[in-house]
């Protein structure tokens, strides 16, 4: 297999290229890879995705993801590669679909930043559009949706206990910690433009916390797109990419942010415009089917899901806020952040119409 054949890939972009030989030379330092096969050393890049940026690399028959943290300036505590390796290595033995970490090099020296290997998962992404290589049928869009619902509750049934992850996070609090975070993080990243109705939303948000003592280990970013299906039919989830916000806390957190995402068909179009996805396609699940599913097989109450769509969402905000700023300030000339501005609007309108306020 040859990297450059892979779907889903592309030439490193000029701004995110880094020092090829120096990484080559790490690896053969540290008998990653063979040095007699060092020669035949390539990289591409994984275009999507706002955040860390994620490279695939190549020797002979060897082959892994790298990653790194984005460009600029970081939130404090934001793109922890360490962290995120060592919180796969525990991980991945009790939950195969999280991919095994390789290694993790402290040494900026080689790259101008920490950065961590892992396997290469094959699997299928699927993003806006259902893969053009199998028949599209509702009743394949169904049963997507449903083995990603079914991936959540698999995730969240590990037993924290056995993976020796309680260290990796504080469950006390966790709820009101991620309001009041985010609530923070929105305003640090403000650029000055007016994002009207968004004081109502976080007092919305701070006054209607549920009392919650439900902790396992979540994913923060469960989403389609971080999906990996079986490659020819779809038929189950094969690996979950994106592990780097990762920790332990309220199960229903992770359903939040994945609602967030699932977009409908019947859904405000700029909404459907800024967050194109499959699941709009005709036979996906509903959001309310997903919340649904979602409880008749974890078994967890959901009487509060709308306050966790919501703080999803709002937490999206944040995150495009975040992106946007450094795009403001240069940080970055990634011509998809222009509009991140009106994106932020779209999503706290939609966020405070969910919350009712």
């Amino acid at each position: 297999m040859n990297i450059h054949d892979i779907p889903g890939t592309i030439a490193v972009r000029s701004e995110d290229a880094f020092d090829t030989e120096a990484v080559r030379a790490y690896l053969v330092r540290e008998k990653i890879i063979p040095s007699d096969q060092s020669a035949n050393f390539e990289v591409v890049q994984f275009p999507t995705g706002a955040s860390n940026l994620t490279y695939l690399l190549q020797c002979g028959s060897w082959m892994a993801v790298l990653r790194r943290p984005p460009h600029g300036p970081l939130p404090p505590r934001a793109h922890d590669m360490k962290r995120e390796s060592a919180f796969l290595a525990r991980l991945h033995p009790h939950f195969p679909k999280a991919p095994q970490p390789y290694a993790f090099c402290e040494d900026t020296t080689i790259m101008g930043v920490p950065f961590f290997l892992m396997e290469y998962r094959k699997g299928i992404c699927i993003d806006t559009a259902f893969p053009s290589h199998v028949p599209f049928t509702p009743e394949k869009a169904r049963a997507v949706g449903e083995q990603a619902v079914h991936a959540l509750v698999e995730l969240h049934n590990v037993d924290i206990a056995e993976t020796g992850l309680h260290t990796f996070g504080h469950p006390d609090g966790f709820l009101r910690r991620q309001v009041e975070g985010w609530m923070e993080r929105f305003r640090r990243s403000s650029t000055g433009e007016s994002v009207p109705g968004a004081d109502a939303l976080m007092t919305w948000l701070a006054r209607n916390i549920p009392d919650t003592h439900n902790h396992t280990v979540i994913h923060n970013d469960f989403k389609l797109n971080n999906l990996l299906f079986e490659s020819n039919s779809l038929a189950e989830v094969v690996g979950i990419v994106d592990w780097e916000m990762a920790t332990i806390g309220d199960p229903l957190f992770d359903l939040g942010v994945m609602l967030s995402y699932w977009v409908e068909a019947s859904d405000p179009e700029p909404l459907r415009s800024l967050l194109p996805s499959a699941t709009a396609l005709p036979g996906f699940l509903r959001r309310d089917e997903v919340v649904h599913i979602y409880a008749r097989t974890s078994g967890r109450s959901v009487d509060h899901v709308n306050f966790y769509y919501v703080l999803g969402t709002f937490k999206l905000a944040v995150i495009v806020q975040q992106i946007y700023v450094r795009y403001k300030m240069g940080k970055t000339t990634d011509s998809r952040f222009a509009h991140f501005g009106d994106a932020v609007r779209t999503l706290i309108e939609h966020a405070v119409y969910t919350a009712g306020v």
